[in-house]
């Protein structure tokens, strides 16, 4: 019987935090789902993706604010607490450090949510359409 490569557990942790990067999660749990004990995943996930779990999850969250800045009009605090951080203040921050600007000023950077509003294909078909022409039959 082989064994299962390393990767693939480092992998199915990578996969669980990107799937539940807005969930109060911690190591311990990222270490339950590669099947680890919580010092060795640590270790080998640095080793394997270049940075610490916890530096991997705030930076799963910190995309995903910067996504939803852009594409909704919530208040900074709601998207904040919608990627799973707890503290504007401390999101404020990391957001700062790793894009360059405040949360606000990278709203203001980018086009208004509303030019990314999502309009229903029936609605595009109706006012998308040449008029009806008769060529002059219906006078």
């Amino acid at each position: 019987m082989t064994s299962v490569p390393m990767q693939r557990h480092l992998l199915r942790a990578r996969d669980f935090v990107d799937s539940h990067f807005a969930e109060p999660i911690d190591v311990e749990e990222m270490a339950r789902a590669a099947g680890f004990s919580k010092a060795h995943f640590s270790r080998m996930f640095k080793a394997e993706f270049g940075e610490t779990p916890r530096a991997y999850l705030l930076t799963r969250r910190l995309e995903r604010a910067a996504s939803l800045l852009r594409s909704t009009d919530w208040p900074v605090s709601q998207v904040c607490w919608a990627v799973g951080l707890t503290s504007v203040g401390s999101f404020t921050s990391s957001f700062t450090r790793t894009y360059g600007m405040t949360p606000t000023a990278w709203r203001a950077a980018g086009p208004p949510a509303a030019a990314a509003a999502m309009v229903p294909g029936c609605v595009r078909k109706v006012y998308g359409r040449m008029p009806r022409r008769t060529f002059g039959e219906d006078r």
